[in-house]
């Protein structure tokens, strides 16, 4: 006997009362039957018309759309930008929400996710509670903080026109600009001309310097287009078959500053999108660590060696710092950015596999900034091994963040302090600095 099909809930509408704050971009609410809803476009105490997006009979949650606000949050503020809502653009998660509220929401998802999956309070973290904004970003409520120096362009495959995403969807918002969009970026105008052919196109405004790029994904078959910006620009491709990233024009890497350094960063190669990300960062990760001269080091997931090259200025001549990175094109360029150091190596391949070969079994500070997954069980196991006196961990997303405190509690290691950035303003992202120092004995 085949099982009937389940009936799918997407168009219904529910009058319900909004709840906490969850990671995602979302708020928690019930219905009469009490279903459990996502919801975006709203805020906790509202109360809202939630169409469902998301979902069939039976199903654990549905994800739904505040359509209709019935009864406003204080914290509500009308979305500055005319392509954020519902069923449009779904870069940004609040636009509705004044800038302090946004930040009170970060901090209360942070602060979930330690207690959920950490067992830890937030003054156990050694943490106020407080989610600090990036310097220059502290706009009045209905205005937005133009920040995102790398903005990667959906392109409507029947128009050629550039847009954003929406919500979970392929389905492309076309858009003529895009408000968090770095000054660097929207001066490129890329917006504004037609990219027939073209699958995506990434746009790069460096921080520190005056390079700008464009990265064209084209669709099977399609012949580039002669790039005309409006101010110059290498062009760079993503290669049909190899997936690679190809120099069309112009010179295939970007020089970003932080630090009092210049770095290479080769085309889509990892950098921090906000321009102050780079530097706010580096402040953390060093007052946290607070390097001595003559120390061994560990930068692990080091991209082009931010971190590593700001341990080998403080740690002297007679420092070491190894850097471990997976990607080919930035352990290239970490080489090259580093090449000033005799004391330091960069190595290249997963960090699980690369660390256990380097025959490692001590080290006095470690740097990790794993990716979005996280570092994991295996690998904080065996860092806890190495005594380091201090572990810098840089986190864009707090839940892999608190799986890993866990894990490193396994290990004999206590969270000393934590700072956490929003890095990322009008959407949910938001970047952590967590400082960990051994357990003392008979503590």
């Amino acid at each position: 006997m085949q099982a009937q099909e389940k009936k799918s809930l997407v168009g219904v509408e529910y009058e319900v009362e909004i709840g906490p704050v969850a990671h995602g971009g979302h708020c928690i609410a019930r219905t009469d039957e009490g279903q459990v809803l996502f919801v975006r476009h709203a805020l906790p105490g509202e109360r809202v018309v939630a169409r469902v997006t998301e979902g069939e009979e039976g199903a654990r949650f549905l994800r739904a759309d505040a359509v209709e606000i019935l009864e406003a949050s204080k914290d509500r503020v009308e979305a500055p930008c005319p392509f954020a809502g519902p069923g449009r653009c779904g870069g940004c998660d609040w636009q509705h929400a004044k800038p302090g509220a946004q930040r009170r929401l970060k901090g209360e998802v942070v602060a979930e996710q330690l207690q959920r999956l950490a067992g830890l309070t937030p003054e156990e973290a050694g943490w106020d509670g407080t989610v600090m904004p990036a310097e220059g970003d502290k706009v009045p409520a209905g205005q937005v903080p133009s920040w995102r120096t790398r903005v990667q362009y959906a392109v409507d495959p029947g128009t050629g026109q550039a847009g954003l995403r929406k919500h979970r969807s392929h389905e492309v918002q076309v858009i003529d600009h895009c408000m968090i969009a770095a000054e660097g970026v929207s001066e490129l105008g890329v917006e504004r001309r037609d990219w027939s052919g073209m699958e995506s196109v990434e746009a790069i405004a460096a921080t520190g310097s005056q390079d700008r790029q464009v990265i064209l994904t084209p669709r099977e078959g399609a012949r580039l287009p002669i790039v005309e910006l409006d101010r110059p620009v290498s062009v760079m491709r993503v290669g049909e078959k190899d997936g690679g990233v190809h120099r069309v024009h112009g010179r295939p890497f970007v020089r970003e500053r932080a630090d009092g350094r210049t770095y290479r960063v080769g085309s889509g190669g990892f950098w921090q999108v906000h321009p102050k990300a780079a530097d706010t960062l580096v402040t953390a990760v060093m007052q946290g660590l607070l390097p001595r001269k003559g120390e061994t080091a560990l930068d692990l997931y080091c991209g082009v060696g931010l971190f590593a090259g700001a341990l080998a200025d403080r740690l002297g001549d007679e420092g070491a710092v190894l850097g471990i990175e997976s990607g080919k094109r930035a352990v290239e360029d970490a080489r090259h950015n580093l090449d000033g150091f005799d004391r330091v190596r960069i190595e290249q391949g997963k960090v699980e596999a690369v660390l256990p070969r380097t025959g490692i079994t001590e080290v006095d500070l470690i740097v990790l900034d794993p990716p979005r997954a996280g570092a994991g069980r295996r690998t904080v196991s065996h860092l806890a091994s190495l005594g380091a006196r201090r572990v810098a961990y840089v986190a864009c997303d707090p839940a892999a963040l608190a799986r890993d405190i866990a894990y490193f509690r396994e290990g004999g290691y206590r969270v000393r302090t934590l700072r956490v950035f929003d890095l990322f303003p009008m959407t949910h992202h938001v970047e952590c600095v967590a400082i960990l120092e051994p357990v003392k004995k008979g503590a």
